[in-house]
């Protein structure tokens, strides 16, 4: 703007200067020369009166070769006859000067009495004056004169005129300059976030006051659209899913935290190509499908979680507008599923593999293919096989109540108690491995599920006793502590190795499947014992050692008994 006001400001000085020049030397010219055609016109009568009164010795005497009487040069004095011979001239010699009886101003005067004419040198720089007058015997007397025309007297004074032009122009620049800035300086000086407070020009006063009402609109926009914003991030941000929002580009907009905590970055990484976030080919893959088609999923592990991503397109007035991608973590889906497998597959291998041994006994003693003394053993086999299956079956059955969360009512149970119940039932077990089993302990109330509670010491003891040495022992102790009710097994048993505990209280798991296939173990009596205490909110602890034997612990909470 500053630049505008300066090239203004010079252009209309410059054009005031170059008018002004015109205006002056056209006036001066003209005022000078109305005065010389005034002066001729005086000269001329003053030379008529005098020709008529002396005759040519009159003009004689006037002739520039004589200057003692002061004539100037600069006028030529002609008498013509009025056949047009020259008679005499200042300047040349008449006869060498031809007939001027076709001159204009010559012609005219004989005809009206006086006449004047001009005429241009052939460089349009010199005019000359005619005057011409008749006398009274009929001759005519001519004065001329030289005059500068417009033109010479432009390139006259063209230096003059230079000179006043750079020192106008250097003298408007500097003027204009100043001016600039100082019309320049209160608008740059605006406080615009407090419009009607300025003292500037009466002229901004309407601006200032739209601008002040178009801030007011402004900052209810944006405190609207920080509201928005502050909301979208308190939702995002509470959100267990990641969320990422990408522009048409692919550059990130918004990452809540579960996302940073995903992909492992923070705030910093918006306004980022997201390829700075994931560089991943399946990501990128899937991105392009979504911008192209909609829609693209895939599945990855992060920071040993598993996640399932889902990439949609965005659209803006049928337009594409970016992505928005949501991560779950379906860490524990991905285990369920896992696990499901496992489970049907081991359930029916551990199916299969007892009805075969029923079939084929059973095939055997339908063919008659046995001999009468063996039957006994076969039939044993059948019933050993079914028992297995049925135990089998009862096992799955337990642990799809305990998968279900199946609700069964509570009821107040005596945990020393329950332990001497299935030590008493599992006995005769102990006496044929020669294992001895005990119960020792102080009276503990918890409140669960009695038949579940049972099935888990039983289990315990049972683990125990199967896994035994000859001559082992199985003690059980039932304590509280503080708020919590525990019960430990402890056996001289084979133990576990290190390797395989974390792993003992997963389905159909064994150790030795030799051994446990002999014992006639299913491989979900741990997992059972797990589930059970996972179903009472408690908590079991394994502590083994090979060939020195395994305590295991369980934790529940104990019932409380107010006293009144």
């Amino acid at each position: 703007m500053t630049r505008k006001i300066f090239w203004s400001t010079l252009m209309v000085a410059a054009a005031v200067l170059a008018a002004s020049l015109v205006i002056v030397l056209g006036c001066l010219y003209d005022y000078f020369g109305d005065v010389q055609e005034n002066q001729l016109k005086d000269e001329l009568r003053l030379a008529a009166s005098g020709v008529e009164a002396g005759g040519q010795g009159y003009l004689e005497r006037l002739s520039p070769r004589d200057s003692s009487y002061g004539w100037s040069a600069d006028y030529r004095l002609t008498w013509v006859a009025a056949n047009g011979t020259v008679l005499f001239d200042t300047h040349v010699p008449a006869e060498e000067m031809e007939n001027h009886g076709g001159r204009i101003e010559i012609r005219e005067a004989l005809v009206n009495g006086e006449s004047s004419s001009v005429r241009y040198s052939d460089t349009l720089t010199q005019r000359t004056l005619y005057y011409a007058c008749a006398l009274a015997d009929g001759t005519v007397l001519r004065i001329s004169a030289g005059q500068a025309t417009e033109l010479a007297l432009v390139l006259g004074m063209l230096q003059p005129i230079l000179i006043i032009g750079i020192l106008a122009v250097i003298l408007s620049a500097v003027l204009a300059g100043r001016m600039a800035k100082r019309i320049v300086r209160p608008l740059n000086c605006l406080d615009l976030d407090h419009p009607l407070e300025n003292d500037a020009y009466e002229e901004l006063a309407p601006l200032l006051r739209r601008i002040h009402q178009q801030r007011g609109q402004i900052s209810a926009q944006l405190r609207a659209l920080q509201a928005k914003t502050d909301e979208f991030d308190q939702i995002t941000g509470h959100m267990s899913e990641g969320l990422v929002v990408l522009d048409r580009e692919g550059s990130v907009l918004s990452v809540n935290p579960a996302a940073q905590a995903v992909f492992g970055v923070d705030r910093s990484c918006i306004r980022r190509s997201f390829l700075t976030v994931d560089r991943t080919p399946e990501m990128s893959r899937a991105v392009r499908t979504a911008l192209e088609e909609g829609h693209g999923s895939m599945r990855s592990q992060r920071n040993g979680r598993e996640y399932q991503f889902d990439l949609s397109r965005i659209q803006w007035s049928g337009s594409v507008a970016g992505v928005v991608l949501l991560a779950f973590d379906v860490t524990e889906q991905a285990d369920a599923e896992r696990s499901r497998r496992e489970f049907t597959a081991n359930v029916s291998h551990e199916l299969k593999t007892p009805l075969q041994s029923i079939l084929g006994s059973a095939e055997l003693l339908k063919n008659g293919l046995v001999e009468p003394e063996d039957i006994p053993r076969f039939s044993g086999l059948i019933y050993t096989e079914a028992a297995r299956l049925v135990a089998l079956v009862d096992d799955i059955i337990h642990l799809s109540q305990l998968d279900e969360g199946v609700s069964l009512e509570r009821e107040p149970v005596e945990l020393l108690e329950l332990a001497g119940n299935a030590a008493e039932a599992l006995h005769g077990s102990a006496e044929q491995k020669h294992v001895r089993i005990s119960v020792t302990g102080e009276p503990v109330q918890v409140n669960g599920v009695g038949t579940f509670l049972y099935e888990m010491v039983y289990n315990l003891c049972d683990n125990a006793i199967k896994y035994n040495v000859e001559n082992g022992s199985v003690e059980v102790s039932v304590s509280g502590a503080g708020q919590e009710a525990v019960v430990t097994v402890r056996d001289t048993g084979i133990g576990i190795p290190p390797e395989y505990q974390p792993r003992v209280f997963e389905r159909f798991f064994r150790v030795d499947k030799s051994r446990s296939k002999a014992s006639g173990g299913t491989g979900l009596g741990l997992s059972i014992v797990k589930h059970i205490v996972q179903y009472h909110h408690g908590s079991v602890d394994l502590q083994s050692e090979a060939e020195k034997g395994t305590v295991i612990s369980v934790t529940l909470p104990q019932m409380q008994i107010n006293l009144k």
